[in-house]
């Protein structure tokens, strides 16, 4: 029986979209550390979250939202389940969250979980940006 050890997170990224190249490579397109907004509510197709787990052993359950500034409910939500058998290998997950609409301008929380434990939290900024002006 090989023994449960909860894997660590190696790298979380929220992109417009990630491909897969015909070498099984990920390609992500449009990383995004904020987004600007002349107004809202603002809409994006599709966001993804692209993250990597490693040095763990077992069948875990990633679990990913997108909160409201005020953090009382998420605009988006995704879950995924997952093995890692051995310490040497790595698990890539990719959640895509469709239409999604940003109602106000404010810090929303990008949150990760395994198997309902909170493992990593990071801003997603939706800043005011000047706006084009008609004369």
């Amino acid at each position: 029986m090989s023994q449960f050890i909860l894997p660590d997170l190696q790298a979380c990224l929220l992109c417009e979209d990630v491909r897969q190249e015909a070498s099984g490579q990920h390609t992500l397109v449009g990383i995004l550390g904020v987004i600007p907004a002349p107004m809202v509510p603002i809409g994006f197709f599709k966001l993804c979250l692209w993250t990597r787990w490693c040095g763990g052993t077992g069948v875990f359950t990633q679990q990913s939202s997108i909160l409201t500034p005020e953090d009382d409910s998420p605009i988006a939500t995704s879950e995924v389940q997952f093995e890692l058998p051995t310490l040497e290998t790595h698990a890539t997950n990719v959640h895509v969250f469709g239409g999604l609409q940003f109602h106000k301008h404010g810090i929303y929380t990008v949150e990760i979980k395994i198997d309902e434990e909170l493992r990593f939290r990071f801003p997603l900024p939706v800043i005011e940006v000047g706006g084009t002006e008609v004369a």
